[in-house]
């Protein structure tokens, strides 16, 4: 967020830079994720999935003639000043849209630094703090994760609904975590429940045993861990298992991948969960087709990542132009009914559609409807982890 001054300067800078876009230039998007740093273990497969979007539109003819490229960019996740620079140096490369950011703290400084100066539209697939639905976006800023504000609301559920009463919480010390931790305390309190302690914690450290003692000794039942997967969460949970300080831990998106849970093995089998996730026809078909290219087509966020991708690309079809003001109109209207739905491998059947003038409702891998501020209405898939397997066990 920014002040009035910073706000003005931004929509100047906007307009200056979305007019100097050519609305005829070949798509080009920057890919910019975490592929080092907490969740590096799961943005191979979320980048993945955006470029498999990508090629589904080039193999239907591309947008608007033209072959769409990508190009990708380290994020780190949580340097701020790191993903700018990487932001940068994708606009200087000529991209007219950017798929992500990953994490909120970084998303954010890429919004603001770069994509609203530079006149960039962005859709990403896994930021989720609730303060980016009140960003200063100028219209360019969408994504297809759902913002925290839900999930600490289908935490709070499925603690309340197994019988969980009293938990500890501790989260990683930056825009997602205290998100995502205030978020959830206020519907668990709502709802009876207690938090004996609320701690963050720092990623990066060798030693989370002064933190794991505090968290004990408030005499929790459990332990809700808003965190990062190959990070400091990861870590507090290590320390909690060796030490016996807890040996059932609740873990939100941030914290659910296959490595952590291959890591921690049986460990984590009295633990549960939640990750953004539908059953609905289009994640089927997602699984197909994330199955053929040799991945799972579950991971952690990449069914949004595909759904950015096409987002951003059927909406550079429906403008007649990769120009940010103008295919950033698009997007809502897309994703939302009226229309013929459009599923996972279809996008050669939306482009077509586009073409002839009529209307779509771009479903995609995720279910996507879009509320508010250009943000995922949100679905999602209650975990358990047993015998080093996700396991979903209901939708919600």
């Amino acid at each position: 967020m920014k002040n009035l001054l910073l706000a003005a300067s931004a929509v100047a800078l906007t307009a200056g830079a979305a007019t100097a876009q050519d609305a005829g230039a070949a798509p080009k998007i920057g890919i910019i994720l975490g592929f080092t740093g907490p969740l590096e273990s799961i943005t191979p497969t979320m980048a993945q999935s955006a470029e498999i979007a990508i090629a589904e539109v080039n193999e239907a003819g591309g947008v608007n003639g033209q072959q769409a490229t990508s190009e990708r960019a380290d994020s780190t996740c949580i340097d701020a000043a790191a993903a700018t620079a990487a932001a940068e140096g994708l606009v200087s490369s000529g991209i007219n849209a950017i798929m992500g950011a990953d994490c909120s703290g970084v998303t954010n400084a890429v919004l603001t630094n770069v994509a609203v100066p530079n006149g960039i539209g962005m859709i990403s697939p896994s930021a989720t703090s609730p303060g980016l639905s009140t960003a200063e976006d100028n219209g360019l800023f969408f994504r297809t994760a759902p913002s925290d504000a839900r999930q600490g609301q289908i935490m709070a559920d499925i603690l309340t609904e197994r019988g969980v009463t009293n938990v500890a919480l501790t989260y990683t010390n930056n825009d997602y975590g205290k998100g995502l931790a205030d978020s959830f305390q206020a519907a668990f309190q709502e709802k009876g429940g207690t938090v004996a302690i609320v701690a963050p914690h720092e990623d990066g450290k060798a030693d989370y045993s002064a933190e794991v003692a505090a968290l004990a000794a408030s005499g929790a039942d459990m332990l809700v861990v808003a965190g990062y997967t190959d990070q400091g969460g990861r870590g507090i949970i290590q320390n909690a298992l060796d030490t016996g300080a807890f040996d059932t831990f609740y873990l939100p998106d941030g914290m659910v991948g296959q490595d952590i849970v291959t890591a921690l093995g049986s460990g984590l089998d009295s633990s549960y969960g939640d990750l953004p996730g539908t059953d609905s026809p289009g994640a089927a078909k997602w699984i197909e087709i994330a199955q053929a290219a040799g991945f799972d087509g579950t991971s952690s966020f990449a069914p949004e990542s595909y759904d950015a991708a096409a987002l951003i690309l059927l909406s550079m079809a429906a403008a007649k132009s990769t120009n940010s003001a103008d295919w950033t109109t698009k997007v809502l209207d897309l994703a939302n009914a009226p229309g013929e739905q459009i599923f996972p491998g279809e996008l050669g059947k939306a482009l077509d559609l586009i073409a002839q003038g009529q209307d779509i409702d771009y479903e995609g891998a995720s279910a996507v409807e879009l509320i508010g501020a250009g943000e995922s209405a949100g679905n999602y898939r209650e975990l358990e982890f047993k015998d080093g397997q996700i396991e979903t066990v209901k939708y919600r």
